[in-house]
């Protein structure tokens, strides 16, 4: 994992030991508990769709903001109240990303997700969480320019 920034090479070390599926679910629960929305001076509803997440079931949006130091920080929101797996991710990668630098965030891989909920997710949950990780890559590549 020396890819890993170490606030995500932590967290993925700690997920390894988690072999219980139930265990991990309520892991991850507590994580989708902690989810914090994006603020108001940020972004306000209705949502652009440049910031919409492609066939993301729970209505997940990311905004990525550079700060003045060059690290970059993420913002999130997922309109669906059940959208418990999408708060989850958004608030690891929140914890876990947020303060990296741009070279940093684009190398991490896209099998985070697999690494993180494991290999039983549907094609649809697994495109939509994806896709969340995605975005943040996108944006981290836009800002080196």
């Amino acid at each position: 994992m020396n890819n890993y920034p170490k606030k995500l090479s932590d967290l993925l070390e700690n997920f390894s030991i988690i072999t219980d599926q139930q265990e991990r679910m309520n892991f991850l629960i507590d994580y989708a508990d902690k989810f914090k929305e994006v603020p108001p001076e940020i972004a306000k509803r209705p949502f652009s769709e440049e910031n919409k997440i492609p066939f993301c079931e729970s209505g997940a949006y990311v905004w990525t903001r550079k700060q003045n130091d060059g690290a970059l920080k993420f913002y999130f929101a997922v309109e669906n109240p059940q959208g418990i797996s999408a708060k989850a991710l958004s608030t690891i990668l929140d914890k876990t990303l947020s303060g990296e630098t741009p070279e940093s965030i684009l190398k991490v891989p896209d099998d985070l997700v697999t690494k993180i909920f494991g290999e039983s997710l549907s094609m649809g949950k697994n495109m939509g969480l994806t896709g969340i990780l995605q975005k943040i890559r996108r944006d981290a590549k836009s800002f080196l320019n």
